[in-house]
């Protein structure tokens, strides 16, 4: 993977005190923290319905000295935004042509030395989507690594790192327990969230 500003010297350290007083002043509590074990992890990323949701999660990443890496699509990597979207942790999606992204996702995190977290909207969209992608279940499981659900609640101004999900392989029972997990997190857009 990529450098990124998780792992720049200094700046890491300036922007995690940023982070704690902006969110602090904003009313926001961040909570839980990253468990053993999930040094290397995929986190679910919902409720996903806003832009906003992008520096909230860098902040929140930084409270809790995460080294994220996030999906976003191509089109906000364009110039002459490329270089500081990949240095905020962004790998730029081509929706189209994404049929190989689940194994390109499971190569970089096998061959990722140190710690690195994948965050992965299921819905795929920040539009209303009744229909959750499985992929993120799919490089968690091809990578063996834990599910680590993240959430972020608008309503109630939390944000934080929930329990771990350990996939059984039964894919259908799996998410019918991680959409639960979400039921009642509400995103800064909440009519486009749903748990189906």
């Amino acid at each position: 993977m990529h450098r990124t500003i998780f792992d720049t010297p200094v700046v890491r350290h300036v922007l995690r005190a940023l982070s704690l007083g902006f969110l602090k002043l904003a009313g926001w509590k961040v909570l839980g923290k990253l468990p053993p074990g999930a040094e290397r992890s995929v986190l679910i990323a919902a409720p996903h319905t806003s832009n906003w949701d992008l520096p909230y999660t860098l902040m929140v990443a930084f409270s809790l000295r995460l080294t994220i890496y996030w999906m976003g699509k191509e089109q906000i990597f364009s110039f002459p935004f490329r270089g500081l979207m990949m240095w905020l942790g962004g790998i730029p999606v081509q929706r189209e042509k994404s049929s190989n992204l689940v194994a390109a996702s499971v190569e970089a995190i096998k061959a990722a030395s140190g710690s690195l977290q994948l965050v992965v909207p299921p819905e795929g969209t920040r539009s209303k989507t009744r229909y959750w992608k499985t992929g993120f279940y799919h490089i968690a499981v091809g990578a063996q690594v834990p599910i680590v659900m993240a959430y972020m609640d608008y309503e109630r101004k939390i944000s934080g790192l929930g329990p771990v999900f350990e996939p059984t392989g039964d894919l259908e029972a799996d998410m019918t327990q991680i959409k639960a997990f979400y039921a009642n997190f509400k995103g800064k857009n909440a009519a486009q969230f749903e748990v189906p």
